[in-house]
């Protein structure tokens, strides 16, 4: 009876073990506020922000579709060296009173069946779109 419950405790600690390794590693995280706007503009390089607006977002599913593609993208280990950001991206958010802060994040927006890429500004973290999230937002920003 030991030799059974020895076994089947190695069992369930090695499936947790191997469960712990398929965990997707840490997203990108926006505040718990509804989003009212996503401004887009052409960046001009890493680390600040062109504020001359090329694209106003302000439609609920398309408000939904970039905050799902942010908060799904994944973040990738080490430092990475990457070319100037395509887009810079200001997440607002709906306040009663006062304001609450503008997320600034950078995108490097994929081509056709690849990954975008995203960085807050303040970071030189990169996290990872879904190949099909690249196509929400290409979709997004491409026909306007």
């Amino acid at each position: 009876m030991k030799v059974i419950f020895s076994i089947l405790t190695i069992l369930c600690m090695a499936i947790a073990l191997i469960g712990c390794q398929l965990q997707q590693g840490e997203t990108m995280v926006l505040l718990d506020e509804k989003i009212s706007e996503i401004k887009i503009s052409e960046s001009n390089g890493t680390g600040e922000m062109n504020e001359e607006i090329i694209l106003s977002i302000k439609e609920e599913e398309s408000l939904d579709v970039f905050e799902k593609a942010i908060t799904t993208s994944v973040k990738q280990p080490g430092e990475v060296k990457i070319s100037e950001p395509d887009y810079d991206v200001m997440v607002e958010y709906e306040a009663e009173e006062g304001g609450l802060p503008t997320h600034g994040i950078h995108l490097w927006l994929g081509k056709e069946n690849e990954k975008s890429t995203f960085m807050y500004i303040t970071d030189d973290s990169i996290y990872l779109t879904s190949p099909q999230m690249t196509k929400e937002l290409r979709r997004l920003i491409l026909s306007k």
